[in-house]
């Protein structure tokens, strides 16, 4: 089982000669989420070798189109590659309006099952195969959300206890689906499996739900579009500086950071790094368009 992000665009409002719109697949086992596709990823999937076979969903945060615009060309080639598993749409319920152009913005065969599931209110949550997936408002120029995917926490069995009370085999197993074998409980021979989570949050300035979303995860990827030099500008027009959204992971006991959705009036990407770096200790990922980012090791048994 694999559980990466893999990064397909990492520029603001534009594409540049290096940065494509954004757009960001989640792989978490078996549940493959595209986060906010926009323009061209279509072909960024493509040059990074991914499929659109294996996506069972999909999250637009807002309807700006540097994070929405690819989505008429992702829903057709669900069509185009014949996908027969249901695909679920998350997006910002107040920009219906905005969806329904985009998911028939052409003609073509559509054949696909697309189950658009839109987000509204003070929160949103969905049960997936791979946990819950919660939605928070955060504050833009238009209705945003940030996701959050939160893996419950499961059991692992220790060998040794499991000897110490003679239990090998099948009994392993029965006793994992009952939580009972004789006098003996699933407590007594396992320890606590603690769940993974993931955050993404993008265009927004500082808030509580990007506290909310982003407290204890293991990976978050969340935007930092200027550097402090023009934080009177981001707080303007609802943005976070590389500096703030460091801060935010440092203060939210984040694991690995993954800092994108870089402005194109900076030349210097790692100007970013070097502003984030003095507010997280922990480790920081520069989004590269094309880049894999591994899932942090879990965490070890209680």
């Amino acid at each position: 089982m694999t559980r990466e992000l893999a990064v397909l665009g990492t520029a603001s409002q534009v594409p540049t000669r290096h940065r494509n719109h954004n757009g960001y697949l989640l792989r978490f086992d078996d549940e493959v989420i595209l986060f906010d596709p926009g323009e061209g990823t279509q072909r960024q999937m493509l040059m990074a070798g991914l499929a659109v076979s294996p996506i069972t969903r999909i999250c637009i945060t807002h309807f700006h189109g540097d994070h929405s615009l690819g989505l008429p060309g992702v829903l057709q080639r669900i069509s185009l590659d014949k996908v027969p598993h249901p695909v679920t749409v998350h997006y910002p319920a107040q920009g219906q309006e905005y969806y329904d152009r985009l998911r028939h913005a052409t003609s073509y065969w559509d054949n696909a099952d697309i189950v658009p599931a839109p987000v509204a209110g003070a929160a949103f949550a969905a049960e997936t195969p791979a946990g819950r997936l919660t939605a928070l408002p955060l504050w833009h120029s238009l209705p945003t959300y940030g996701y959050r995917l939160t893996e419950p926490d499961g059991r692992r069995m220790v060998p040794a206890l499991l000897a110490r009370h003679d239990i090998s085999g099948p009994a392993v197993g029965e006793l994992q689906r009952a939580g009972r074998l004789g006098d003996v409980t699933l407590d007594q021979v396992s320890v606590v499996r603690p769940g993974q989570s993931f955050a993404f949050v993008m265009d927004t300035g500082l808030c509580d739900n990007v506290y909310a979303l982003a407290e204890g995860v293991d990976l978050l990827v969340i935007e930092s579009t200027f550097l402090n030099e023009d934080k009177s500008m981001a707080e303007m027009v609802g943005h976070l500086t590389a500096a703030q959204a460091a801060a935010v992971a440092r203060e939210s006991g984040v694991r690995k950071l993954v800092l994108s959705h870089f402005s194109q009036r900076y030349q210097d990407a790692s100007r970013f790094l070097d502003e984030a770096r003095p507010e997280f200790a922990g480790e920081i990922v520069l989004a590269e368009d094309l880049m894999r980012v591994p899932f942090p090791a879990r965490t070890s048994s209680g």
